[in-house]
C-alpha cells in the first residue's frame, strides 16, 4: 500500500542512460524534488558489468533517499530490438532491486504517464517537460530528458497510487 507521505523514486530505465527522480509529497497536490539525475554506464563495458554498475547505483539511491515506492516506466515495444532488450534488462535490475528491499513497485506505460502528467496520453516530450516544470514549480524544464521523464513517472505514481489503493481497499484486497 502506498505511503502518501513518503518519497517516490521514479525511474526511466535505460542501460546507457537511466533517468531517476526522487520526489516527496509536500502537501495536497504538491511535491518537491529531492534528487534528479541520470545514471550512465559506458557502452564499451561488458553487459554484465554495466548491469552490475546500474544495480549498485539504484541500490545506493534507495539507501540514500529511503523511498517508500519505486515507479518505473514499462518497457514499450521498439523497432530496435537491441535497444528494447537493453531497456528491458535495465528495468529488470530496477524492479529486482526495489523488490529485494521490500518496496512498493509500480510500473506505468508511457501513455499512463503522459495522461497523468499532461492530461493527454499522446503528449510530446516537450509538453511533458513543461508540465513537470509547472507541477514542480521549477524555473525551467528539467534536463536531461531522461531525468525529466523519471520525474514524470514519479508524478504519475503520486497521482495514481492513492486511487488504486482506494480501489483495492473497497474490493477487499490488500
Amino acid at each position: 500500500m502506498f505511503d502518501q507521505s513518503g518519497r517516490v523514486l521514479g525511474i526511466d530505465p535505460g542501460l546507457t542512460r537511466c533517468g531517476y527522480a526522487v520526489l516527496s509529497r509536500s502537501g495536497p497536490g504538491a511535491c518537491d524534488i529531492v534528487s534528479l539525475g541520470v545514471i550512465r554506464t559506458p557502452a564499451t563495458d561488458d553487459l554484465a558489468c554495466r548491469l552490475g554498475a546500474l544495480q549498485g547505483e539504484i541500490e545506493a539511491l534507495i539507501d540514500d533517499f529511503q523511498p517508500s515506492a519505486v515507479a518505473v516506466e514499462r518497457v514499450f515495444f521498439q523497432a530496435n530490438v537491441r535497444t528494447a532488450m537493453s531497456v528491458g534488462q535495465a528495468s529488470g535490475v530496477v524492479l529486482a532491486s526495489a523488490a529485494r528491499r521490500g518496496l512498493e513497485v509500480a510500473v506505468y506505460t508511457p501513455t499512463q504517464v503522459k495522461s497523468a502528467v499532461a492530461g493527454d496520453g499522446a503528449a510530446s516530450k516537450a509538453q511533458i517537460q513543461k508540465m513537470v516544470q509547472l507541477r514542480l514549480q521549477l524555473q525551467r524544464p528539467p534536463t536531461p530528458a531522461d531525468a525529466a521523464d523519471a520525474a514524470a513517472i514519479a508524478l504519475c505514481h503520486l497521482a495514481v497510487a492513492p486511487y488504486e489503493n482506494r480501489l483495492r481497499s473497497s474490493a477487499g484486497r490488500p
